[in-house]
């Protein structure tokens, strides 16, 4: 449904009248939803006239994906916005810790199953990839943030 949605163009600051007809929403839907979903905080200005920027525009085109094309409660989108947000979080967390030439891999996958949760027990050889010595750490620290499996 989206791609029947216009093009956002290249300004800073959208009036609630614009983001409505970008987005394909009535601007009362656009003000209800700013008390629903607490990441929609347009900057306000005189008049409490809202003035939204790109990355809320492209917000509130992901809320009526998730309302309108895929059938969520206003609840569960809230839900989903806030895991989505959660994850871009983590993954900009850890881009800024790891150089680009790192592959990010879940450690899980490359370690045996019989040793998920007990990284202690690994004999792990950390003196050839200084990589690896990070990769250990990493899975003794979800080890210890995972429940017990």
């Amino acid at each position: 449904m989206e791609n029947s949605l216009p093009q956002i163009p290249a300004k800073r600051y959208f009036t609630i009248g614009e983001v409505g007809e970008l987005c394909g929403v009535k601007p009362h839907v656009l003000r209800y939803w700013e008390q629903e979903f607490t990441q929609l905080r347009p900057m306000k200005r005189r008049g409490n006239r809202r003035y939204y920027q790109h990355h809320e525009v492209l917000m509130i085109r992901r809320i009526r994906e998730l309302l309108y094309d895929q059938g969520f409660t206003i609840s569960g989108a809230r839900n989903k916005m806030h895991e989505l947000m959660q994850s871009q979080r983590e993954q900009r967390q850890l881009s800024e810790i790891l150089p680009e030439s790192v592959d990010v891999i879940d450690v899980h996958d490359s370690l045996p199953a019989v040793f998920s949760g007990h990284s202690a027990l690994l004999p792990v050889d950390l003196s050839d990839d200084p990589w690896l010595h990070v990769r250990h750490e990493l899975h003794e620290i979800r080890a210890l943030l995972s429940p017990a499996l």
